[in-house]
């Protein structure tokens, strides 16, 4: 059950690429897009993960469309949360200037599986270094600014008032500031960053357990 589950969940979020216009984006006809996430379907029939459970901060997998094909900031802005458009503040950076931390290794593809995804409700009120140790305990990774994007493309539900989310495997080289999705004041998902050292009641890090491509 929870396979065929899984299987309806893959074609969901290959249906919302297609929907969204990734493929134009990509500069690629849907057939060329679809070759590029199909592949997949095969292993999300073979998945042990349990379920999505939104509640509890937990999505068995999603696919991700890294920066090489479509900038974060365009598909931030395709992100809708109860009709509110997503909106990224970097300033006074751009995604490009955050890079993937050396201790996470992602996958070279330009589409990937994210697997084993948790909202970080443990790492709530902890600031993104200590967080960062908790994961690391665990035997997780944390997640890139690609794919937060992507977790809230497919599931803006997941983005909930009081457990948003840092995004500790992207940095910016030579300064403190941690990327995180949150909901701002106007009720628009917000790409945007925090300090290091400062915790939030309202901000965990999210992780995951594998990446697949």
């Amino acid at each position: 059950m929870e396979n065929k589950k899984h299987i309806e969940e893959f074609e969901k979020q290959v249906g919302n690429l297609l929907q969204k216009g990734y493929p134009k984006l990509c500069r690629k006809t849907e057939e060329e897009f679809s070759r590029l996430v199909k592949p997949f379907g095969a292993v999300i029939e073979n998945l042990s993960n349990p379920t999505v459970d939104i509640e509890k901060g937990y999505l068995p997998f999603v696919l991700v469309v890294k920066s090489e094909l479509i900038i974060v900031e365009k598909t931030m802005s395709l992100v809708e949360k109860e009709g509110q458009q997503g909106i990224t503040k970097l300033d006074p950076h751009q995604s490009k200037d955050f890079q993937v931390i050396q201790e996470e290794s992602i996958p070279e593809r330009g589409v990937y599986l994210l697997l084993d995804i948790d909202r970080g409700k443990e790492t709530l009120n902890l600031a993104p270094s200590e967080a960062m140790k908790r994961i690391r305990a665990q035997d997780r990774s944390p997640l890139t600014i690609e794919e937060g994007v992507a977790i809230v493309t497919h599931y803006p539900e997941f983005l909930i008032k009081n457990n948003c989310f840092s995004l500790l495997a992207s940095r910016h080289p030579g300064d403190k500031r941690v990327p995180a999705i949150w909901i701002n004041g106007q009720k628009h998902p917000n790409l945007g960053w925090c300090w290091e050292g400062n915790p939030h009641t309202w901000l965990g890090s999210a992780s995951c357990g594998g990446r697949l491509g």
